[in-house]
């Protein structure tokens, strides 16, 4: 009897590329989730239709310490009101963590060489720290001691 274990039924194996339940149709996107500092403050600039949007670079840098490379990554926004004007107020520096839809984009350089563009347009975004400021390393420096924690 022992030769007939082998025939049970196998417990059901969860199928890894099921699609988690969604009443919406599958569509093809693709997405990217950058951690960087602004490489400058963010800009207010317009399309060629007149709309508004904010515009960033972000740079991430890898590899050893001796030898880092930097990558730069541009991206829009097209948020308004509260969050248009939090996106503005960014300093320079500041580290983000941005969740963007991904595009590529193919044109023609003004020497007629053919190129493509990676298009990021941010979905959302969170500070994860901001620079160090002069003026606020200024203000700890001349704030006396509390004494919390100190024996």
């Amino acid at each position: 009897m022992a030769s007939l274990r082998s025939f049970r039924a196998l417990p059901a194996l969860s199928r890894p590329f099921a699609r988690s339940f969604s009443s919406t149709p599958r569509a093809a996107l693709a997405k990217m989730q950058v951690i960087g500092r602004l490489a400058a403050e963010p800009e207010v600039v317009q399309t060629t239709t007149g709309r508004e949007l904010v515009k960033y670079a972000l740079g991430t840098s890898s590899g050893p310490r001796d030898n880092r490379k930097t990558s730069w990554f541009n991206v829009a926004c097209f948020d308004e009101g509260p969050r248009k004007d939090f996106l503005l107020r960014l300093p320079k520096g500041t580290l983000l963590h941005v969740d963007a839809d991904a595009s590529m984009s193919q044109f023609e350089t003004e020497d007629g060489k053919r190129t493509s563009r990676l298009n990021l347009v941010q979905r959302s975004i969170e500070v994860l720290s901001r620079p160090a400021t002069e003026e606020s390393n200024r203000s700890a420096a001349e704030e006396p001691d509390s004494g919390i924690g100190h024996s």
